[in-house]
């Protein structure tokens, strides 16, 4: 997916839309490729300026890096697709998933076919979502988008997702999910390296990582970004390894993985955020980080439900290489 940067020349003293100044580069700059308005509408999938979102009528100044990400050739449909999926618990209202690692949740730039979406569009028995390719991105285009989808996993983690039939049960999880103390959402994790304290909370804001537009960051002692509360248990050891269960309050983009590393305790398998373990017995290890259980009411009932995901097989075979080499403690 290509992704484009540029800067606003120090001298600049008009005032222009963020728009406008972008269609006014050479097409040069864009591989030749001419930029024009609509075709940055239709296009561009994120557009920050000094590393923040922005809108298209922003205005730009002096000094300004901007970096657009960009998508091609999207698609007029989202395909129903007849992909196997582990059915956890359904009735008319919703249906919760066991979303196997490597699946993406929802159809997005660089990921338009082979999602839990395009599954649950055939499960369902639905006709094909339309979309207009020259439609300006908004969150009415992204929720056509995402049919059913209330919250969403990492392509790599794997686990329990719940997903809803119908707009009325759409509205009800979004407002459950929306007030973190009504749900309860748990993970397990294999992490590289022991926490110093057995169980703790992290408490912290996660921003977009100015040096690396593909990685977030924990930072703290700032209103910048968005709070992020993460509780952690660490409920064995293996070595310089870690087996950890891990509650989140909140619904950060990479949240665990970002917290996780800010504890000293990258998840194994991480490509953004771990480490390197090249001779390792776990160098070609995949993300070890699983949705293990959600906790949560239903329309039309007074009780919580609970939702386990059984461990990954990938879990067990990692587990089994750091009992026989470690012992657990």
């Amino acid at each position: 997916m290509p992704f484009f940067s540029t800067e606003v020349p120090t001298d600049f003293k008009d005032s222009l839309r963020l728009d406008t100044f972008i269609a006014s580069i050479p097409s040069e700059h864009f591989g030749g490729m001419s930029m024009n308005r609509s075709k940055l509408k239709s296009g561009a999938t994120e557009l920050l300026v000094n590393g923040r979102k922005a809108k298209f009528s922003q205005k730009v100044k002096a000094g300004d890096k901007i970096d657009i990400q960009w998508e091609e050739n999207i698609p007029e449909n989202i395909e129903p697709e007849n992909i196997p999926l582990e059915i956890m618990y359904e009735d008319e209202n919703v249906c919760v998933v066991n979303k196997k690692q490597g699946m993406v949740t929802h159809p997005a730039a660089g990921n338009w076919t082979g999602t839990l979406v395009n599954a649950l569009l055939w499960h369902w028995g639905r006709a094909a979502i339309h979309q207009n390719p020259n439609e300006e991105v908004n969150a009415e285009m992204l929720a056509k988008r995402r049919p059913g989808i209330i919250h969403r996993l990492d392509k790599d983690t794997s686990g329990v997702i719940i997903t809803a039939k119908n707009r009325a049960t759409e509205e009800f999880l979004h407002d459950e999910f929306l007030h973190h103390n009504r749900i309860i959402k748990e993970y397990i994790a294999i992490c590289c390296g022991r926490p110093k304290t057995l169980e703790g909370r992290i408490e912290t804001q996660i921003i977009r990582d100015p040096r690396d537009r593909k990685r977030f960051k924990a930072v703290v002692g700032t209103d910048e970004g968005k709070r992020a509360v993460t509780i952690y248990k660490c409920f064995a050891t293996y070595g310089p390894f870690s087996l950890m269960r891990v509650r989140i309050k909140t619904g950060r983009t990479h949240q665990i993985r970002v917290h996780m590393k800010y504890l000293g305790c990258p998840v194994m398998g991480d490509p953004i955020y771990g480490n390197y373990l090249k001779g390792s017995p776990f160098e070609n290890a995949s993300l070890m980080l699983h949705a293990y259980l959600l906790k949560i009411r239903l329309p039309g009932t007074k009780e919580k439900m609970t939702f386990k995901a059984a461990v990954p097989l990938r879990f067990k075979k990692v587990l089994r290489t750091l009992h026989e080499k470690y012992g657990r403690k």
